[in-house]
């Protein structure tokens, strides 16, 4: 049987980064290669109802192994990796027995994961550790969450002797990093109560509220000339998109200076030329009513620059991407209780948390499937300088496991 870490290494391997321009579905056909891999694995450890549908949603079951009636619980991650820093040709790095101290990325010794900048490593001491060459996304978000699914499925279906539990389905999406993760998921195919995603940091947290989200386009149209000729006649898309950046706040609603349940604006690309230009920014805040006095805030700076440049084209469009948890997980308070009592059934301290981001957890939950997120290793997600942690991939596993046994008592 295939250890935790060859499934890691091998799905970190395939490119599977999503797509927020596209609009098909899945955004990039290539996560599909990854969601057949995975279709096929399932039925080659022994998993039922093994499918695999157009959007490269996969579903499976773990059988239960108790003649009750259960609730049938989920597990879910996402294949998907982040269009913000490229995915294609992953050189995975294995750091075995771990022993402090910065690691630098042999693909581009520029890029060193800091120790001072990753408090987390403290805690990793004798761990195997594993980091992308520095060239690209490592790929643990969420790789690290799909490889202790199947690890763990891999492992009840190994003890179906043994450990008594009901149904377990198995679900892996695509698109979660550009907020369609649930697009295409039926819920009634899923036939859960109850779900978790995988799709945290570090290991034994559970996170019961996540971000609510917003994404927003700039756009900027301009005229342009030759420079030449250009007094009086040409409108700089560039330049006047710059003054709507440098007027978003820094000292607040950054994400360079706000932690803890602080929410943010974040510009995170750019493109374009005189004629037209355009930006793309994350609204984030933990309070629903506060993403509409961004919104507000962005509308306000576009209106003060159509004042100075009349003959530009200045517009904002917003659009909803997820909601924060915290509402719909009331109506299940038994999906935090069971992962708690799973903690600690294996001696564990769980920690009740939140997340400075979003899951495919917060959309399901809103459509009436309690999700709230765990724990599965994830570090610097989106950047070069990822990382994960065998040892928490392999306490994620071990947590799922013991998760199935909790929810048949």
């Amino acid at each position: 049987m295939d250890s935790l870490l060859d499934r890691f290494l091998r799905y970190v391997r395939i490119d599977t980064q999503a797509d927020e321009t596209s609009t098909t579905y899945p955004s990039t056909a290539k996560q599909l290669t990854l969601s057949r891999l995975l279709a096929d694995e399932c039925r080659a450890i022994g998993l039922a109802d093994v499918t695999c549908d157009e959007f490269g949603i996969v579903m499976a079951t773990i059988p239960g192994t108790v003649a009750q009636q259960t609730p049938t619980i989920a597990y879910v991650a996402h294949v998907d990796t982040s269009p913000e820093y490229s995915s294609a040709k992953v050189n995975p790095i294995v750091h075995p027995n771990y022993q402090g101290g910065d690691l630098v990325l042999p693909g581009d010794p520029s890029k060193v994961i800091r120790v001072e900048e990753n408090p987390d490593l403290k805690n990793c001491h004798g761990h195997t550790l594993v980091t992308s060459d520095g060239t690209t996304l490592l790929g643990a978000d969420d790789k690290s969450g799909v490889s202790a699914i199947m690890s763990a499925a891999a492992e009840l279906i190994r003890r179906k002797g043994e450990l008594k539990h009901g149904p377990v389905r198995v679900c892996f999406t695509c698109d979660e990093e550009i907020g369609r993760g649930t697009d295409k998921l039926n819920l009634k195919e899923l036939g859960a109560d109850v779900a978790y995603t995988l799709d945290g940091g570090g290991r034994d947290e559970i996170d019961s509220e996540t971000f609510s989200a917003d994404g927003a386009k700039v756009t900027v149209k301009g005229i342009n000339t030759h420079p030449s000729v250009g007094k009086g006649a040409m409108v700089n898309a560039i330049r006047i998109l710059s003054c709507f950046l440098s007027r978003l706040p820094i000292a607040r609603l950054s994400p360079e200076t706000t932690d803890g349940r602080d929410g943010f604006i974040h510009p995170y690309h750019v493109e374009g030329g005189v004629a037209e230009a355009s930006a793309r920014l994350i609204l984030r805040d933990f309070e629903t009513t506060h993403l509409a006095e961004q919104a507000l805030l962005l509308e306000s700076i576009a209106a003060t620059l159509r004042a100075e440049h009349p003959r530009a084209q200045i517009t904002v469009e917003v659009r909803s991407q997820y909601r924060n948890m915290r509402e719909g997980l009331v109506k299940e308070p038994r999906a935090i209780s069971k992962a708690v009592q799973a903690h600690k059934a294996l001696g564990r301290v769980p920690k009740l948390s939140i997340i400075r981001g979003g899951t495919d957890g917060s959309l399901l939950t809103a459509k009436g499937l309690p999700t709230p997120n765990l724990s599965t290793g994830e570090h610097n997600p989106h950047s070069p300088l990822e990382w994960t942690s065998l040892e928490e991939m392999r306490a994620a596993t071990e947590i799922l496991v013991q998760l199935a046994v909790e929810w048949a008592k």
